[in-house]
């Protein structure tokens, strides 16, 4: 069984900045990627970004040069920077590992 908890979601004002992580824990296949999700009221989940075990990154088009996916060398802990935030990256945050999930973290983006 693997478990995926999120955290460092809150509230922030745009141009602001946060870092969310993600600890994996369990039964946990290391050599897989992980990525971030995001969901918005009322809209679908989106993939933000991945990341491969060499530490090869993808980003979406919305987040690209704002935001910074990293790994843990011991491969069990994924990061998000997310620098200059804007209202529109305001959603729930969730972590992936294969076919497991997070329960997400808020962000917030709001003066």
């Amino acid at each position: 069984q693997v478990r995926l908890v999120e955290s460092g979601g809150g509230l922030v004002q745009p141009g602001g900045s946060l870092r969310l992580s993600c600890a994996a824990s369990g039964d946990i296949f290391r050599v897989d990627a992980m990525g971030w999700y995001r969901q918005a009221p009322g809209k679908e989940r989106e993939l933000v970004a991945t990341i491969r075990t060499d530490g090869g990154p993808w980003y979406a088009a919305s987040v690209k040069g704002r935001f910074l996916i990293s790994r843990s060398s011991s491969l069990d802990t994924m990061y998000l920077r997310m620098n200059s935030l804007e209202p529109e990256d305001t959603a729930v945050y969730y972590c992936k590992l294969a076919h497991n999930w997070g329960q997400g973290t808020q962000v917030t983006v709001s003066s």
